[in-house]
């Protein structure tokens, strides 16, 4: 039996940034993947979806290129040109989280099916590995719903959608989150009909109403259809295609089926109980320091992780946070404490919502919010020359005038992140924004506008003004 230092379970995002680390340490790793090296991101997720995003995007400025005054004809979309775009992106990236590189590093890569024979050991295709420690981080894959009659239809998923040979001439999307959103507006600015089904009261239930309803409107305008507030309650065949059932009596028929409504962690097959790992249906339990709760040799990192009082959460980027929380907990036995106080998430459609920290709605719940500042970015020297209209920046702050979240609906919102939760994370009060010097002209100006709201009134007060009166008449 072969013995290993870490033992990792999936090489997606989460288990090649541990064993990358892991591996430059000098310890003796093993990586199990039973698919495409990069998992989800790389293949089904992250990747595609952005370049086909991208090729949307394209399409839309050379439709509206003429309010510029610049004239470029009717606006046709080669689709197997697209998907070519698609596939270039993934292979371009694919030699990051390649096998070779991995070997290169010193990591042992098996490609198979894992699964737990005991607390210590795992069993991968032929083979009996034991382990010191191993993190489980097999990330999550698209719920598919008990639906009536959904049982047989063709429909797709993230894993299938980006497979199409010919674009769907209407596509139902059911799940109004960021997935079936970002692929909404994808789809439409590429020719093709789209609806979206959400069940609850409105799309992107989740985040801020007031920059969710301007982005509707946004995606409206690309010709994207919404049902809201009406859940599906079985499917049939429609032709060559697909009809859903709704729950007002309707019936709605399309060309295409598109799941999208969120996300389950990956755990059949992993034989939990083997290692004495406690699950359910949010993932691994684990601590804030993402170690099991019931094995003290495992870790779980990525989607597949619920941690204690915060639980899961499926982006990209907290699977390298998890990585740093691994880092400390496992390698160097410090009190690691997992926080998404700062955690930023991001819809990357046009404009782009970007939401840091606490909405509003959050922050109210919670007692910690003090005062909501706001800017719209229509106002902002930039928006303006280059015509954006749609936008808005909000600010949360606490008693104190220390930031707790932002809410941002721009052009690359997700590209301001970074300043927001820096100052989340390290507690800055709203004067370290308002008074960051930023170039003009440039969007994020517009967050800095926001932050002037706060102490513009408070610095007219009648005490100032005779303060500053006085100081006037000293020589």
């Amino acid at each position: 039996m072969d013995r290993y230092d870490i033992a990792i379970i999936g090489a997606g995002a989460a288990g090649l940034s541990v064993a990358a680390i892991g591996a430059a340490f000098g310890l003796k790793v093993v990586l199990i993947e039973r698919g495409a090296m990069g998992g989800d991101c790389l293949n089904y997720g992250c990747v595609p979806s952005k370049a086909m995003l991208a090729a949307g995007h394209a399409a839309a400025a050379a439709r509206d290129a003429g309010r510029f005054g610049v004239r470029t004809g009717p606006v046709t979309v080669d689709w197997a040109a697209m998907r070519a775009h698609v596939r270039g992106a993934i292979a371009a990236i694919a030699p990051n989280d390649s096998i070779a590189r991995f070997q290169g590093m010193g990591v042992e890569v098996i490609q198979a099916a894992a699964h737990f024979t005991a607390p210590d050991e795992i069993e991968a295709g032929t083979r009996r590995l034991r382990f010191r420690r191993c993190v489980i981080a097999a990330g999550s894959a698209a719920v598919v719903p008990d639906l009536p009659g959904l049982s047989g239809l063709p429909f797709l998923t993230n894993e299938t959608l980006f497979e199409l040979e010919s674009p769907p001439e209407h596509l139902l999307i059911l799940g109004g989150g960021p997935i079936g959103i970002e692929m909404a507006q994808a789809h439409a600015r590429l020719g093709c009909a789209v609806t979206v089904i959400e069940a609850a009261e409105s799309i992107m239930g989740r985040e801020d109403p007031e920059a969710v309803a301007a982005l509707r409107t946004a995606l409206a305008r690309d010709g994207v259809a919404f049902i809201e507030g009406v859940a599906a309650t079985g499917a049939e065949p429609d032709g060559e295609g697909v009809a859903l059932l709704l729950a007002d009596g309707s019936r709605i028929a399309g060309s295409h089926l598109l799941l999208a409504l969120g996300r389950a962690p990956r755990l059949a097959g992993l034989d939990l109980p083997a290692a004495g790992v406690e699950a359910s249906k949010r993932g691994v339990a684990v601590g804030r320091d993402l170690r099991s709760r019931s094995n003290r040799r495992i870790w779980a990192s990525g989607d597949i992780a619920d941690p204690a009082g915060i639980g899961p959460r499926a982006f990209t980027h907290v699977a390298s946070q998890h990585a740093g929380i691994i880092v400390q907990s496992m390698f160097f036995r410090l009190p690691a404490r997992l926080s998404y106080a700062a955690l930023p998430r991001v819809t990357y459609c046009d404009p782009e919502l970007a939401q840091i920290g606490l909405t509003e709605a959050e922050a109210r719940a919670e007692g910690r919010c003090a005062e909501v500042l706001r800017w719209p970015l229509g106002e902002n020297d930039r928006a303006v020359a280059e015509g954006i209209e749609a936008g808005i920046v909000k600010l949360v702050v606490d008693a104190r005038a220390r930031l707790v979240g932002a809410t941002v609906l721009a052009p690359r919102a997700g590209d301001w992140a970074g300043i927001f939760g820096l100052m989340i994370a390290r507690g800055h009060k709203l004067s370290a924004l308002a008074q960051l010097v930023l170039p003009y002209p440039s969007l994020p100006e517009a967050a800095k506008r926001a932050a002037g709201e706060y102490y513009g009134p408070r610095l007219l007060r009648p005490a100032i003004k005779r303060l500053v009166a006085w100081l006037m008449r000293l020589p």
